[in-house]
């Protein structure tokens, strides 16, 4: 329940706030909406137009580590594994973890109440899947996680998987 992406800059920023991007050039996520969504509504709540920031869009979160990388963008909207690869590599560092926003629910299920009455026994056995693996997520170290999912990443480095699994 906690907003995934980060933004991550070619310079260091530890007092980073809002205001600052007001004058960098923010390469914002591509693939889905909400990031940008929700960033756009923590501009305002901080008194900021998100229509005045100088935005890069189109383009997906690799081809933003790129421009980053190249100094083409000043800061990029990313999530794991990109900043821990970006970190690993020295170039990048954190400026904002939106999970700072507090609670945010990215996604949902729904279905139509008779999909929900004709599947009720494997609906009711998914549930409880995701609940027990939630369970397990919540308790599990980012190593034990990272060992977990390990054989589906397998063009991440072991490292790089788990610092990813950590801060997720």
């Amino acid at each position: 329940t906690r907003d995934p992406f980060l933004l991550m800059g070619r310079k260091s920023n530890p007092n980073f706030k809002l205001a600052d991007l007001m004058s960098a050039k923010l390469a914002t996520v591509s693939e889905v909406p909400t990031p940008w969504l929700c960033l756009q509504h923590d501009l305002r709540l901080a008194g900021l137009d998100p229509d005045k920031v100088v935005r890069v869009t189109g383009q997906t979160m690799a081809e933003n580590v790129a421009a980053l990388k190249a100094g083409t963008v000043d800061v990029i909207q990313v999530f794991e594994p990109f900043p821990s690869l970006l970190l690993a590599e020295g170039a990048a560092h954190i400026w904002f973890e939106q999970a700072q926003r507090g609670y945010t629910s990215y996604t949902c299920f729904y279905a139509r109440r008779g999909t929900l009455t004709a599947r009720r026994d494997e609906l009711k056995r998914m549930v409880r899947a995701i609940d027990k693996t939630e369970k397990w997520v919540a308790a599990a170290s980012g190593k034990e996680i990272a060992g977990t999912i390990q054989r589906y990443f397998t063009d991440l480095p072991p490292a790089i998987l788990e610092a990813a699994c950590t801060r997720y």
